[in-house]
């Protein structure tokens, strides 16, 4: 489980293309530090699993579902992507509660900077739209963050200079693609929910 809580802005120093899959070597001095075989890193919100390490650089295959599902495919070497470990039990839960599941990728409609934040409109897709509610969480690109508005295809989010400085958010354009999961404890109360009804 991850909390949303960007540790680094690391790097994608290769990609190796498989017949179904690919293979990612990454950058990323904090999240290496003790890194084992099998661990987990969440790289733009898609929790990896680490194949092998050396020195601040590790390697994640990527299974064709993923790349499907995410826009880990749009990545190439030299593409800067958000990193995070697990939390560890006992933690603070600094954002909210990331499973590191991707539900779909929206894309960067918009944005309007201020003097000490930026506005950045993001889309939705349709179904996912009923899971965001204004001032809910959500994470995109594996940052926790809160939701300003929330309409029928797009949502909003604020981005404080530490977000704008130390994750890909700060970088992204509209049009850039992003990484989208839902708040987890809505979809479990959506199905718990339709299960009462049925029984009715």
């Amino acid at each position: 489980m991850f909390t949303g809580i960007v540790e680094e802005l690391g790097e994608i120093t290769a990609v190796e293309t498989l017949d179904d899959a690919c293979r990612f070597r990454l950058r990323g001095p904090a999240v290496t530090e003790g890194a084992r075989h099998g661990d987990s890193i969440a790289v733009n919100g898609v929790c990896l699993t680490v194949v092998d390490h050396e020195g601040d650089e590790f390697t994640a295959d990527v299974m064709a579902e993923t790349l499907k599902r995410s826009s880990l495919g749009v990545l190439a070497a030299g593409s800067r992507v958000n990193l995070e470990r697990p939390t560890a039990v006992g933690a603070r839960l600094g954002g909210h509660i990331v499973q590191g599941h991707v539900d779909g990728t929206g894309e960067i409609l918009e944005r309007k900077p201020s003097e000490h934040w930026e506005l950045v409109k993001i889309s939705l897709p349709a179904d996912l739209a009923r899971y965001v509610v204004e001032k809910g969480s959500i994470t995109v690109d594996g940052i926790s963050l809160t939701v300003v508005d929330a309409g029928p295809d797009f949502f909003t989010v604020s981005l404080i200079p530490t977000t704008l400085a130390l994750t890909t958010l700060g970088i992204k354009q509209p049009g850039d693609p992003v990484n989208l999961e839902v708040d987890v404890i809505a979809k479990y109360v959506e199905r718990l929910l339709g299960a009462q009804g049925s029984t009715k």
